[in-house]
Formats: C-alpha cells, sequence, structure tokens
C-alpha cells in the first residue's frame, strides 16, 4: 500500500490543497498527518482526500478540541498506533517522545523538526516528510512510503 505522510502544514492552506491533490494523483491508499495542523481550518482541506487519514496533535496545535471536532475524531494525541496493509505503524509528532529502543513498529511517522529524512533500519524504516507548510525552510515536502517494499520517497511540492 502506498501512504501518503506530511507534517508541519502551519496553516498555510495552498500547500495542504498540493499535497491532496498529489496525494490523490498519486493513488495513495493512506494518508498520515505527524501533527502542526495549527488552525482547525486547515483540516477541512484534507476532506478532499480520496483516501482515509488520521494525525497527531504537534507543538503548536493549541486548538486541540476544535481540530478534534473538524476532523470528526481523526485528529488525536500522539503515538497513534495502528496497523494498515499488514504493516504495523506509529505516528507521532516528535520523535524523541518514543524509546525508539523499545519500539516494535516496522514503520515510524515523524514530523517536527521541519528537515525531510528516511531512516532505514534492520526490520523498520522511519519517515520524516519533512514541511509542507514551507513558512520555515522555504521548501514544502511530502512523502509516500510504499509498505511492501518498506521504501519511501520525499516529494517537493
Amino acid at each position: 500500500m502506498k501512504i501518503g505522510i506530511l507534517s508541519d502544514t502551519h496553516d498555510n492552506l495552498s500547500q495542504v490543497e498540493k499535497a491532496v491533490i498529489f496525494f490523490n494523483r498519486k493513488k495513495t491508499g493512506f494518508v498520515f498527518h505527524a501533527g502542526d495542523f495549527v488552525a482547525p481550518f486547515t483540516v477541512l482541506r484534507l476532506k478532499e482526500l480520496f483516501c482515509p487519514w488520521q494525525g497527531v496533535f504537534g507543538n503548536n496545535d493549541g486548538e486541540k478540541k476544535g481540530l478534534r471536532l473538524v476532523s470528526e475524531g481523526k485528529i488525536g494525541p500522539g503515538p497513534l498506533r495502528l496497523s494498515a496493509a499488514g504493516t504495523d505503524i506509529v505516528v507521532v509528532h516528535d520523535i524523541q517522545t518514543l524509546d525508539l529502543k523499545k519500539e516494535k513498529a516496522r514503520l515510524i511517522i515523524f514530523g517536527h523538526s521541519h528537515k525531510p529524512e528516511i531512516i532505514n533500519e534492520p526490520g523498520r524504516l522511519l519517515v520524516n516528510p519533512g514541511e509542507c507548510g514551507g513558512w520555515l525552510t522555504g521548501r514544502s515536502t511530502v512523502a509516500v512510503a510504499d509498505t511492501e517494499k518498506m521504501s519511501a520517497r520525499i516529494f517537493t511540492l
């Protein structure tokens, strides 16, 4: 399954729209947002995805009640743990909040640093899509992970 990954959108609606169009064109089966939506109105753009999605709160998500409400419960505190396409997945905003030595998930999705990175370790893949919002670095990025190949790629929007 192809999994779309974004993080740190920080209310940049035009970049969120580009990400949604990108994930729809890539025919992702699921999308994860690793936090820092900021305001609930950002979530409305994610409802245009052709696939299911979920997300976790980031450190800049102050209006958690509104985010939970507008997302219809699809956004909550991390870590989010679930299985998709036979792959155990964990999603968190800040990877420093996980004990990686004890973590058993094969795919770990995180954000917070605004730096895109893919880390291949024996038995697991760690993916930070960088910042979709592009405010900090001037570069808007997302990632797509493939659970069959246990690989991922960073894309610039």
